[in-house]
């Protein structure tokens, strides 16, 4: 027989968020901040990463209008929120008639997520495909001001590239 106080619990957290489990949701045609959804990190005593990897990401070129792809890598250490992952793959279909650059792509979607969790640390690599035999593959980070955690995102921010993949898939 199911604990009360388990289940109690489930509904609030389904109360909390209204994407996970629905049926027929429509997806986003302009890019949707707001559709992010947030639940209680259970375990904020502890530093751990969580990370996303999203090899689906699409965006358009702002000048010429064609489409970009990529991966995006999302890793972070939650503090009190985390985000739910329905919300985010939501989130980040909404890119896909939004024009911008790479770059600017990468530091909007870092800068959501901070304002949305405010987490211990965050990062965002995204690894776009090549157009006119370019990749293009920016990085941002944060972590809490006047913390260990801003100090990890200096460290990894100038070490994040040292060791360059071997790219044979794109």
């Amino acid at each position: 027989m199911p604990d009360s106080k388990s289940s109690n619990q489930r509904h609030r957290i389904q109360d909390s968020l209204s994407l996970l489990g629905a049926k027929n949701v429509s997806y986003p045609q302009t890019y949707s901040p707001q559709i992010l959804e947030t639940f209680e990190n259970k375990h904020s005593e502890v530093d751990y990463f969580v990370k996303f990897n999203c090899p689906e990401f699409t965006s358009l070129c702002p000048i010429t209008g064609q489409p970009d792809f990529a991966s995006i890598y999302i890793s972070y250490i939650p503090a009190l929120k985390m985000v739910e992952s329905k919300s985010l793959k939501l989130y980040l279909f909404s890119f896909r008639n939004h024009g911008g650059f790479h770059e600017d792509c990468i530091n909007i979607i870092a800068k959501d997520l901070i304002k949305l969790m405010k987490p211990k640390y965050l990062e965002v690599w995204g690894k776009f495909t090549p157009r006119g035999g370019i990749s293009i593959d920016p990085y941002a980070n944060y972590g809490i001001p006047n913390t260990k955690y801003e100090q990890m995102a200096q460290h990894r921010l100038l070490n994040h590239d040292l060791y360059p993949e071997k790219i044979d898939n794109r």
